[in-house]
């Protein structure tokens, strides 16, 4: 597994054993295949692992999850987050800075486009109340825990144990203290996967951390932009098994936002589904909102 990536350099671990890590360079006949942390890849070569030593990565196996963005939502270019990923952590304090829906929904967007489970992980509720924050997604079956600094861990670790999860979050919210928390010595941890090429700082890159006990949580650099560009509405409600079969009863080109918009929509036919319906509605409101809070600029 590819767990940290630094100019034309990959960081890749053996097996099932994390202790067991080689550089690696791309193999000349993938050309410029996009590797990213999560990816499962073949190496070859030297896989010693000792200083200065590099093997080659000449396959990249097929993704079962891709969680995917583009800069805006005008740009047609996909950049890939990460790969293989079952979860993700949507990391957003209720303070300082405050918390905004549209960054939460566009995550969630690209979650389930990208075959991720979303995970809303709450920081700072020390400094502000949660339950309006919380109940803007009441009727989507979201989990959500508590991250803050002083919150139990066991809740989390029993998330995230056995699984690769993804942790999202904008600058400043408490991504970084919940890593140290959840990862045993994780500034060394992080210096280890990282030391490829000239081991920038790890605030620009992804990088992988393997979790006592099993598991491997993704930290990601704090996002500026989410853009979905590459996302359809139909994607969205793929996602959503009682109500993905309505939708071949749509009219071609229904976005699936109903009245006045789609006046056809098959999805207000569905009895007794009125507030999922519509929690699933301000996800597509949010896929079609060019809000730059929404976007996460503000």
């Amino acid at each position: 597994m590819v767990v940290s990536v630094d100019r034309g350099r990959w960081g890749c671990v053996l097996g099932d054993d994390p202790d067991r890590r080689v550089v690696a360079m791309r193999a000349r006949e993938l050309g410029r295949t996009p590797i990213v942390v999560g990816d499962q890849v073949d190496v070859v070569g030297d896989l010693s692992g000792r200083p200065d030593t590099l093997a080659r990565i000449v396959r990249v196996a097929d993704r079962r999850t891709v969680l995917r963005r583009t800069a805006d939502d005008t740009d047609p270019f996909e950049r890939i987050v990460v790969s293989n990923a079952e979860q993700l952590f949507i990391v957003v304090a209720l303070a300082d800075p405050p918390p905004r829906t549209g960054f939460v929904e566009r995550a969630m967007v690209a979650a389930y486009a990208g075959g991720l489970q979303p995970i809303l992980c709450l920081t700072k509720h020390d400094l502000a109340a949660d339950s309006e924050f919380a109940s803007e997604f009441a009727d989507l079956d979201l989990t959500i825990v508590y991250g803050g600094r002083d919150d139990p861990l066991e809740p989390i670790r029993e998330l995230l144990r056995d699984s690769l999860t993804c942790l999202l979050g904008h600058s400043g919210v408490g991504k970084s203290t919940l890593v140290n928390r959840v990862v045993p010595e994780a500034e060394r941890a992080v210096g280890t996967v990282s030391g490829v090429g000239k081991g920038r700082h790890t605030s620009t890159q992804s990088v992988a951390l393997p979790l006592e006990g099993g598991g491997w949580v993704i930290d990601t650099p704090g996002i500026r932009s989410f853009g979905l560009a590459h996302i359809s509405p139909d994607d969205v409600i793929a996602a959503f098994p009682d109500l993905s079969e309505a939708i071949e009863d749509c009219p071609r080109g229904c976005t699936h936002l109903g009245p006045p918009a789609d006046p056809e929509c098959a999805l207000d036919a569905l009895p007794g589904k009125e507030r999922r319906v519509a929690a699933i509605r301000l996800l597509l409101t949010a896929l079609n909102s060019n809000d730059p809070w929404v976007l996460g600029n503000g």
